[in-house]
């Protein structure tokens, strides 16, 4: 099991069965994560309960917290996110975007559609094949995965730091860790944001009916605190063009925030933003709106702006992008639809 950093990478859409064991009859009542230290080869108690925080460890197939105590006849299972064998990473000459490269890291603009690792459903293909064919002896992170500092959803597009060296891969994630980084997202949501700026704060974790999904909870025992501080770039009376920077970085953290608060990123199926959310029952609206789901087949989320301290010079490294062709065709539409349509008069 592997301890998570900051980024969350062992976090992804799927889960799959490691170990289950079925607690013989004779057992004393004890600590979940003690019981498992005892089963699992070279688990420690802290792995053990970060995987308990994520809602990985299950007992009779519902999710529990570390300070669970076992009894007789209890079947547990420990669900991580990747297949539990070791997938042999085949390099592939696949195109990727590199917008800079030195001795210690390289930044990728990653194209949407593309995802940043194996995993169920996606072993070849990936950000990581790529990267096996264009680069030797990459650094293997906690995961195993060559180079990967963070990482981003497969169909959101932006920038990406990738790591070359293990002592670069250490200093990097000490920075995501320690919320140095300037992570800034341009995201389209669905609906007017009253205010004009702001600040989502709310521990995420798996959904407890969709586990395809991140939500925020309540209780600071579940989950991982997540903050997230947007501001409004312009609006379309139906959908709203926002700025998102993170201050931390967990898995889905705009996605889940933004449907929190009842705006829901635009064409982001996962969350509910692929249904016309606003705006009027006109058969011309409607046609309109999916023919903005056609230029923009995807959640609307860029990744932007990456900043951080180079970890050979110490010299501050800050990144910029422009918002990807089928992101700017989205708010083009937009545009031309807000000056020839009042949105206040128009939505019942």
């Amino acid at each position: 099991m592997n301890n998570n950093s900051e980024e969350n990478l062992d976090l992804e859409d799927e889960l799959f069965e490691h170990y289950r064991f079925e607690v013989p009859k004779g057992q004393a009542f004890l600590r979940i994560d003690k019981y498992l230290m005892n089963l699992i080869q070279n688990a420690t108690r802290n792995k053990i309960q970060n995987a308990a925080n994520d809602g990985n460890i299950f007992v009779n197939d519902i999710p529990v917290k570390s300070n669970y105590k076992v009894k007789p006849l209890d079947v547990i299972t420990v669900m991580l996110s990747h297949p539990p064998f070791e997938n042999h990473i085949l390099p592939e000459d696949l195109p990727i975007n590199i917008v800079y490269e030195d001795e210690a890291f390289l930044l990728i603009n990653k194209e949407p559609g593309m995802v940043v690792h194996p995993g169920h459903g996606n072993y070849t293909g990936t950000l990581v094949n790529a990267l096996a064919h264009h680069f030797d002896n990459l650094p293997m992170n906690s995961s195993e995965r060559p180079g990967l500092v963070h990482r981003i959803d497969k169909d959101t597009s932006g920038l990406l730091v990738v790591a070359k060296t293990e002592a670069a891969m250490t200093h990097l994630a000490k920075q995501f860790e320690a919320k140095t980084t300037e992570r800034e997202y341009i995201a389209l949501v669905w609906g007017n944001v009253a205010a004009e700026a702001g600040t989502i704060e709310g521990n995420l974790a798996r959904h407890l009916k969709d586990r395809m999904q991140m939500a925020v909870f309540a209780d600071p025992e579940i989950g991982k605190p997540a903050i997230t501080h947007y501001k409004v770039l312009e609006r379309f009376g139906y959908v709203t063009l926002i700025s998102c920077k993170l201050e931390t970085g967990r898995t889905h953290q705009i996605r889940a925030h933004m449907k929190h608060i009842g705006h829901p990123l635009f064409n982001d199926e996962r969350y509910g933003g692929h249904l016309i959310l606003k705006g009027t029952t006109f058969t011309k609206y409607k046609q309109f709106i999916e023919n903005c789901f056609k230029a923009l087949p995807r959640q609307a989320l860029h990744a932007k702006t990456l900043g951080f301290i180079h970890p050979n010079t110490g010299e501050l490294m800050r990144f910029d992008t422009e918002l990807p062709q089928d992101f700017q065709d989205c708010i083009e539409k937009w545009r031309n639809y807000v000056k020839s349509h009042n949105t206040e008069d128009e939505e019942e």
